[in-house]
């Protein structure tokens, strides 16, 4: 087992410092993220090199849109996360206990680093929730920066602002899940507190390029103030902050029917109107992948089917008014 980094010890337990929750861990137990374990005084990562899920996937399955559009990534995954999320789409990871294969950190690099041929661009931290997977994405996101590679983070973003701040300088871009403005819809249905996952966004954006995914669930968060509220906030971050929507299907321990069509058509209008770069996801909807040039209209990344990615902004800026988009190509 690997020792964490964030821990102080208190008696015979020690509390974890690494996400808000601060777990307080007696010996031989494990905190609610299931990852990390006190032993003999010390805390250790359970997960450590622990590969649950592995596979070359398209940036704008991250989702990404705006990070080297039309690329390709190996996105790795282990076990674990501190939320309890009751619609949780990767439950089997997240909540279950999936089987592993260890590969260290150079390991991984390694493989990275042969899959370049495929197209691969770096590593992405996804599945699961990549921040209890602190140490080993700190050491494999270190390694990859010397090699040459990118990271990308899919997370949550509970995560304390002292861990999060020493990772970022590796990190070149992540999406980052705001399930709700509402701090109630975090307790109830995720188990957690929303502030620290907007805080990441805040701080995460000054220094890579940061994405966020909302997972519209019927008669949860898909109020017209819920949608507006949580807009307002994420163009108070930034007017060009990319935002996807998603479309909700029952998953784990929730049974809601799907997001309608229509909930998603008009959260779309709702956040288009503060917001430059808005897209849908889980749904074919037209008119909401393609990336357009908020100063003339223009369709600078088109997305779609067999067709694949089609960039046309060369350097981050449109072709047709070289206006600068902040896409990193």
């Amino acid at each position: 087992m690997h020792e964490c980094l964030y821990y102080d010890v208190e008696g015979a337990s020690v509390r974890c410092g690494l996400c808000p929750f601060h777990c307080s861990i007696a010996d031989n137990k494990t905190g609610r993220c299931r990852a990390r374990r006190a032993r003999g005084g010390k805390l250790h990562s359970l997960n450590y090199g622990e590969i649950a899920s592995a596979g070359l996937d398209p940036i704008e399955k991250k989702p990404l849109y705006h990070f080297h559009p039309g690329s390709l990534v190996l996105s790795v995954g282990s076990f674990g996360c501190n939320l309890t999320c009751q619609f949780c789409q990767n439950w089997s990871i997240s909540q279950g206990q999936p089987s592993t294969q260890f590969m260290s950190p150079q390991e991984l690099v390694a493989i990275a680093q042969e899959k370049r041929a495929a197209g691969n661009i770096g590593i992405a931290y996804t599945y699961n929730e990549p921040m209890i997977w602190f140490e080993y994405v700190l050491d494999t996101a270190r390694l990859a920066r010397e090699q040459g590679l990118v990271n990308v983070l899919v997370t949550n973003g509970i995560v304390e602002e002292e861990p999060l701040r020493e990772l970022l300088p590796y990190v070149d871009a992540m999406n980052v899940d705001i399930k709700s403005i509402r701090e109630d819809f975090y307790r109830r249905l995720c188990g957690g507190d929303g502030k620290a996952a907007r805080r990441t966004v805040e701080l995460a954006s000054a220094g890579c390029l940061v994405e966020i995914t909302n997972l519209i669930i019927p008669g949860e968060n898909d109020s017209d103030r819920d949608l507006i509220d949580l807009f307002d906030w994420a163009a108070s971050v930034s007017r060009r902050l990319p935002v996807h929507l998603s479309r909700y299907h029952p998953a784990y321990r929730f049974d809601a029917p799907p997001t309608p069509a229509d909930t998603l058509r008009r959260a779309h209008q709702l956040a288009r109107e503060r917001l430059d770069f808005v897209y849908v996801g889980n749904i074919h909807m037209s008119g909401t992948t393609d990336t357009r040039c908020p100063a003339c209209d223009e369709v600078v990344v088109e997305r779609g089917g067999a067709c694949g990615t089609t960039v046309r902004c060369g350097e981050g800026r449109c072709p047709g008014c070289g206006e600068d988009l902040g896409i990193v190509t």
